[in-house]
């Protein structure tokens, strides 16, 4: 179906329900005999690399149970120099902020004040460097902290459901900002603040935080602004949050917390590879990514 079609199909769909519906499927227990079977098909048709799973596949009882699944110890270790990548995903959109504008496709623009539904945190990251990364049905899909830091606030902003592929980013205006999403302030330990934001989609499940009970498709309609004090302390690495299947993490840096090395749209990055530097780095200004 043209992707056209396919939008204009999935605006008139109830997508919340279909999700919670997905949701629900996801996580009805499989019997134990026909597990290793499952997930051997599921990785055969996404891609997925079982050595990297964490545990036996006969030990996760739902689909939803191998799809937020761990690792396997060593798979991925954090890079020691600058801020991470907070999952697994390809790179999706790469840029500086300008003027409250983010790139979402060619020809395509969104306002990170919309995004982030905060006007003193969007004008923070004004001038700064941003990213969209996005996971698909074969990456591991658990959210860690991209660097060490304190998390002062975390927001769940109500919304729609479009997809994230690459069919919606063409066509949905100012997708990312209308999808609801989980925004994530992590002020950094040499200053500045970092917005990490998981974005919900159609058929994920939920989006859920380790540090909170905050989620995605919930039947609530309203903005829920969680301030935590004393501030919640992350370590670079540290899980955050995980996707009940795949969806989109956007990562927005203010000048003073550090700069997102440039990105080649559609590279893949993994969790813990180095993104960028962090003020405190001595690398802060000539820092490159190393492709995966």
């Amino acid at each position: 179906m043209p992707s056209r079609s396919l939008i204009a199909l999935l605006s008139v769909l109830p997508k919340h329900g279909m999700s919670r519906v997905a949701g629900w499927l996801a996580s009805r227990r499989i019997p134990v005999g026909w597990r290793v079977a499952v997930y051997r098909g599921y990785a055969r048709v996404f891609g997925v690399n079982l050595s990297e799973v964490g545990a036996p596949l006969a030990s996760y009882e739902s689909v939803n149970a191998f799809f937020t699944r761990t690792l396997a110890p060593g798979v991925r270790p954090t890079s020691d120099a600058g801020m991470v990548s907070p999952v697994d995903a390809a790179v999706g959109a790469y840029g500086s902020v300008q003027h409250d504008t983010l790139v979402q496709a060619k020809g395509r623009t969104y306002s990170l004040r919309a995004l982030l539904g905060d006007t003193e945190l969007a004008a923070r990251c004004d001038g700064g460097t941003y990213t969209t990364l996005y996971l698909s049905p074969r990456d591991y899909h658990r959210i860690h902290a991209p660097a060490s830091g304190r998390v002062t606030r975390a927001t769940y902003i109500p919304g729609a459901l479009w997809p994230v592929n690459e069919a919606a980013v063409q066509h949905v205006d100012s997708l990312f900002a209308v999808n609801e999403r989980i925004v994530i302030a992590l002020e950094g330990a040499k200053g500045g603040v970092m917005a990490i934001v998981p974005v919900g989609a159609t058929m994920v499940g939920m989006t859920r935080l380790t540090f909170d009970d905050l989620h995605t498709n919930a039947r609530r309609r309203h903005i829920d602004t969680r301030r935590y004090d004393p501030p919640v302390a992350l370590e670079k690495g540290q899980q955050i949050g995980h996707f009940e299947f795949g969806s989109t993490v956007v990562l927005v840096c203010s000048p003073d917390f550090g700069r997102i090395a440039p990105l080649t749209i559609g590279t893949s990055v993994q969790l813990g590879q180095t993104l960028g530097s962090t003020v405190s780095d001595s690398s802060h200004a000539s820092l490159r990514l190393t492709s995966h």
